[in-house]
């Protein structure tokens, strides 16, 4: 063995154990308590040690602009106008420069897989495209970037934009997104985009239904397609804010459609309290979607970035934890198996949601390991916990040092 991994805290089959962890050619090779080998060691003091975070759903291309945008009115339809401005001035060297700083804070903060949601348009063309994936090639010692394309700024009605959603999947991009509600054509977006997928063989993962009333929702329309195109466990909204303003019984409904039809859901709770309720004077809805009911009903569900230091979030560190209790605070989270599913949220339930099937800790699979300042799930979602070092296949990636009280002699 390489590596041993002692004193280790582990949720194995929904139970929290101690066990030492041994490493070997980038893969975990055993999983026991007192684990005997003859290798360098690494004590983890029973703190609590998990698979890589999963960022599913952050924009690398447009982070870090804030210089160069003024926020006035904090909406959506601001935030696209003034990005779509910056954008003019975007070259590949600006956008590697912006997304490095972004990326390797997330790498600091335990993230070690991500969906980086990427824009083509005429107006871009593929310089981001380009950008980020020789960022993502850079860093793949740390972390696994997949690319997802999308049309932020609309497709039917931005001619140009769907040649250039199919060059990025034939450069490799695995993913397609959408945004339908900056489309004239809502409707006819959603389908295209699910031609396209089938045509290339892509997953897909929309931003859907940011909006702060319930009108014009196309969550029943998603899951349509989804069905009709048989593309169940492939699909992926985020946002949805506006099934935070649905009754209950609605809301059941949908909860129930979006598990029949395998639509998962991702929740940005950062950018959509930013963005939401502003034309609200008083009782102000906070446009964060409860995940708990929906993860009961069957529905995959993540939480994720979104924006970072930009007109749609002019705030983040690309703390994926931080981003969980955030949302845990919104939602009122509070039982202790509630907490823990949050940190499922950024992990395991994440993990399918991205149909990763190597994945987690267990005998044979990846060693990408983040051990957190906290003997259990709950605890590092309540507290904060700090990542405290990440093994990427089975090399060190980051480590950070505990803060120490200096008190008088």
């Amino acid at each position: 063995m390489d590596l041993v991994i002692r004193n280790a805290s582990l949720v194995q089959d929904g139970e929290l154990r101690a066990a030492d962890i041994g490493i070997a050619d980038g893969r975990i090779a055993a999983i026991e308590p007192g684990l005997p080998a003859e290798a360098r060691a690494l004590d983890a003091e029973g703190c609590l040690v998990v698979p890589g975070l999963i960022e599913t759903h952050i924009h690398l291309d447009k982070t870090c602009i804030l210089d160069r945008c003024r926020i006035e009115e904090g909406t959506v339809a601001e935030a696209v106008r003034v990005t779509a401005a910056a954008k003019r001035g975007f070259t590949a060297d600006d956008i590697y420069a912006r997304a490095k700083r972004t990326l390797e804070r997330c790498i600091m903060h335990g993230t070690m897989r991500m969906r980086t949601h990427v824009e083509l348009d005429p107006g871009i063309g593929m310089t981001g495209f380009e950008a980020i994936r020789q960022l993502a090639r850079d860093h793949a010692w740390a972390i696994d970037v997949e690319l997802c394309v999308f049309p932020q700024e609309g497709l039917t009605n931005n001619p140009g934009t769907e040649e250039l959603l199919i060059e990025g999947l034939r450069r490799g991009a695995r993913t397609i997104g959408a945004a339908p509600y900056f489309d004239t054509d809502p409707r006819t977006q959603i389908d295209r985009i699910f031609s396209i997928a089938r045509a290339f063989d892509a997953e897909i993962d929309m931003h859907l239904d940011l909006a702060d009333t319930t009108d014009g929702m196309q969550i029943d329309y998603v899951c349509r397609k989804a069905e009709e195109y048989r593309w169940g466990g492939r699909v992926a909204v985020g946002h949805v804010t506006q099934m935070s303003l649905l009754p209950p019984e609605r809301f059941n409904a949908i909860a129930a459609r979006l598990a029949n039809a395998g639509v998962a859901v991702t929740v940005l709770p950062s950018t959509d309290l930013h963005l939401m309720g502003r034309n609200h004077d008083h009782a102000v809805p906070r446009g964060v979607t409860p995940l708990e009911p929906l993860r009961r009903a069957g529905v995959t569900c993540s939480i994720s970035t979104n924006n970072v230091l930009n007109p749609f979030t002019p705030y983040g560190d690309g703390s994926l934890i931080r981003m969980a209790n955030l949302y845990a605070n919104v939602c009122h989270v509070s039982r202790p198996a509630d907490l823990a599913g949050c940190l499922d949220m950024i992990t395991a339930d994440a993990a399918r949601l991205m149909r990763l099937d190597d994945y987690g800790i267990r005998v044979g699979g990846p060693a990408d390991l983040v051990c957190i300042d906290a003997h259990d799930p709950a605890e590092a979602i309540s507290t904060l916990a700090q990542p405290l070092w990440g093994i990427k296949r089975g090399r060190t990636s980051f480590t950070r040092a505990r803060p120490a009280l200096h008190p008088p002699a």
